[in-house]
């Protein structure tokens, strides 16, 4: 492997990243692409039905069912949808859209993920990427983020809501509103990174409290953010629910 990120977790733009132990968990989706690479051995991924598949590098497309299997040390890397860096990837995914070994990704370094996850996609449409953009909704002075209605988001790229619905599920493979729940969990993840606990991180991601926030985070990323402080070295005494596993399974898995 190129130049490794470190144990921990992290949010770079257009990506966020998790390393450290797996110890497994339940059938799940994401709205980003995922790719798990093993350090030492290989990397163990099933789909819903049971089959496994295994390799140093392992590649989940978008909303693609899956669970992880334990393992003992695994780099986890989540690509938003719209960047360059998922344009490389979609290209690996193949006709069937499951779980592949991608082996000649194994090498993929930090410098090179930030710079190709940085850029936006090349081959989306601009109205796509336009509405990918608004979706990001603006900060206010006193608050926290507020979203841009789908309606309004369609009107400004020029496109009917059902348009933009149908570009959407055609070149992201996923509905926007999906896309809009993985940028909350970006901006509770990073107010996580920043120290805060994760009532304060709801807040900031435009959660309604903490246990949607862990609701959406298991169901999405297959972790909690009591485990994201523990791998960030937070003392476990601050962190309710600590105990957890980083796949934890229970309500909100799915």
């Amino acid at each position: 492997m190129g130049r490794e990120l470190g144990p921990g977790f992290g949010v770079g733009e257009g990506y966020a990243w998790y390393r450290g132990v797996s110890p497994g968990g339940s059938v799940h989706r994401h709205a980003a692409f995922q790719l798990v690479l093993a350090p030492r051995g290989e990397a163990a991924l099933a789909g819903p039905d049971g089959a496994v598949v295994r390799g140093a590098a392992l590649l989940v497309p978008p909303m693609t069912a899956h669970r992880m299997l334990s393992a003992g040390d695994l780099l986890t890397i989540f690509v938003e949808p719209h960047s360059a860096l998922a344009d490389r990837l979609r290209g690996r995914c193949g006709s069937g859209s499951g779980i592949v070994a991608v082996p000649e990704l194994y090498r993929l370094d930090e410098a090179e993920l930030g710079r190709a996850a940085a850029l936006p996609s090349s081959g989306m449409d601009p109205r796509l990427l336009a509405a990918a953009a608004l979706l990001e909704g603006r900060e206010e002075p006193e608050g926290p983020v507020e979203p841009v209605p789908m309606d309004l988001v369609a009107a400004r790229v020029g496109l009917s809501p059902q348009r933009l619905r149908a570009l959407a599920r055609q070149q992201l493979g996923m509905p926007l509103a999906r896309r809009r729940i993985w940028l909350k969990l970006r901006r509770s993840a990073e107010a996580l990174g920043e120290g805060r606990s994760p009532a304060e991180a709801a807040a900031a991601g435009g959660f309604a409290d903490q246990a949607h926030l862990t609701r959406r985070m298991r169901e999405m990323i297959g972790m909690t953010p009591a485990a994201v402080l523990r791998v960030m070295h937070v003392p476990s005494a601050s962190v309710p629910g600590a105990a957890g596993d980083v796949h934890r399974n229970g309500p909100g898995d799915g």
